[in-house]
Order: structure tokens, then C-alpha cells, then sequence
């Protein structure tokens, strides 16, 4: 009945978003990833109960990972705990870091993760003119672009962008979705921007998320505490049947259908 129930809900989901099938992975017993969904930006242009009424097609206990301000030297601890465990995220990278670590943005790419924009300098949007607020929109998505092009990374004509601070404006929005970019917000904050210990934090977010049940979790890769608190998180995930969910543009998604992978029993 179950598994009944998850059939079902994969053939709603694709109709509203699409769904591809996701990669096998090659270790037994670990999360990974359940399946991915196309975000279709004008079907989904603005995502994330924390700021906006709708949020991704999400059915029980599925979650989308994404993370925000890198890359840092940090990343690389999160790219293994995402690799151990054959999970795909997303991460929204700020522009000018992203242009002098591009070995990085390849490597986060080379995971087979999304990427998504954030900005050239994380700045607060909402305090700029709207002309100076869109300077640093795109320079952040142009800087990121060059990065991926430079390292043979295909670029998505379809972006996901997530506004430093969750600070928008009517007009920006507008202009975003006129341009097809899906704006990303949240269902769970980590809230790693305080400081906290690693195991603070995964009481915090495990019982955010036990209260939900399921969403799109914002965390930070340039924190130490997420890097240091990521694999017992996945781990939680793994052992209390959570299910993970690749978001991904429209145009990279290709024509598959959904599946859950993994030789995992669908819950």
C-alpha cells in the first residue's frame, strides 16, 4: 500500500513538475538519491514557504538539499559526506568566490550536483537601487557561467537563483521570473549562521524536520559546523526513511521518468 501510495504520488509529481530517473549508486546500503525533479520555472517560479505560498512538489518525508555562500575551503568536507552517502544537491554559489575557485565549481559539478546562482558579492538587494540590485544579480551569474564554461561544465539556459538574505522586491521577482530564473527559497532553515556545535545542530534541523516532514533545507557549506555535521545528518536521514529529491532545470532534465533507485524498497 505503500508503495502504492509512492507510485502514485511520482506519477502527480511528474505531471506538475517532471521527474528524470536517478543515478545507481554503485555502494549498497547508503541514502542516496530518490529520484530528480525538473523545476519548470514557469510552473515553479518562486519556491520555499519561508518566503514565498508555494514550495516544490515534495511527498512525505522527501527533501531537497541545497546550499548556500560558497564554494569555501569547506566544501570539499560536504562534497564527500554528499558523495559517501550517492546524494545529489544544490548549491547556490556567490559569484566572486565562485571565479577564483573554479577547480572547486568543477569539482561540485563533477558530483553531479546542480548549480545555482547567488549573487557576485552577497550583498542585501533590498538596500540597492533595483538597477544596482540586478548589477550584481548578473555579474553573480555571469562570473558563475564563466567559471562552468571554462571548466566544460554545461550551463543551463533555465537558473535557479536564491536571494542573499531571502531579501527580495516585488520588481526583482518579476524581473526573474520574466527571464525564466526559478526563485529558491526554503522550507527548513538550519539556521548554521549561528554558531553552534555540530551536534546542536543536528538536533536543531532533525527536529525541524520531524515537525514538517519533509522540504527544501537551506545549509551553508563555508561553515565548519555543517561540514563537520553533514554525514550524521545524512546518516539520520538514512536511518528514519527520509528520501532525497535532485532539483534541477527544466533544460537539463531530458525526457526520463521517475524512478527511486538504489535497490532502496520505496517507503
Amino acid at each position: 500500500m505503500i508503495v502504492a501510495r509512492t507510485a502514485a504520488a511520482f506519477v502527480a509529481l511528474a505531471a506538475l513538475g517532471g521527474t528524470v530517473h536517478a543515478a545507481e549508486c554503485p555502494r549498497p546500503g547508503t541514502l542516496g538519491t530518490s529520484r530528480v525533479l525538473t523545476v519548470d520555472p514557469a510552473t515553479y517560479p518562486r519556491v520555499g514557504l519561508k518566503s514565498f505560498p508555494q514550495t516544490l512538489p515534495l511527498a512525505d518525508r522527501e527533501v531537497v538539499l541545497t546550499f548556500d555562500d560558497g564554494p569555501a575551503a569547506t566544501t570539499p568536507a560536504v562534497l564527500k559526506a554528499l558523495a559517501d552517502e550517492c546524494v545529489h544537491a544544490t548549491f547556490f554559489l556567490v559569484g566572486k568566490p565562485a571565479s577564483e575557485m573554479g577547480e572547486m565549481v568543477r569539482r561540485i559539478a563533477a558530483g553531479g550536483h546542480t548549480i545555482g546562482h547567488h549573487t557576485y558579492t552577497h550583498q542585501h538587494l533590498s538596500a540597492l537601487s533595483h538597477a544596482d540590485a540586478l548589477t550584481e544579480i548578473d555579474r553573480g551569474i555571469a562570473a558563475d557561467e564563466a567559471v562552468m564554461r571554462a571548466k566544460g561544465i554545461p550551463v543551463a539556459t533555465t537558473r535557479f537563483f536564491r536571494f542573499p538574505y531571502f531579501e527580495s522586491t516585488p520588481a526583482l521577482l518579476d524581473d526573474l521570473q520574466a527571464r525564466g530564473i526559478s526563485v529558491f527559497g526554503a522550507d527548513l532553515w538550519a539556521s548554521d549562521w549561528n554558531l553552534m556545535t555540530p551536534d546542536e545542530q543536528l538536533k536543531l534541523i532533525t527536529e525541524r524536520l520531524t515537525a514538517t516532514g519533509r522540504g527544501i533545507i537551506l545549509f551553508h557549506d563555508p561553515r565548519k559546523q555543517t561540514a563537520e555535521m553533514m554525514p550524521a545528518f545524512l546518516r539520520w536521514l538514512r536511518e528514519n526513511n527520509y528520501r532525497v529529491v535532485h532539483a534541477v532545470p527544466s533544460d537539463e532534465a531530458g525526457h526520463a521518468v521517475a524512478s527511486d533507485t538504489h535497490g532502496r524498497t520505496a517507503r
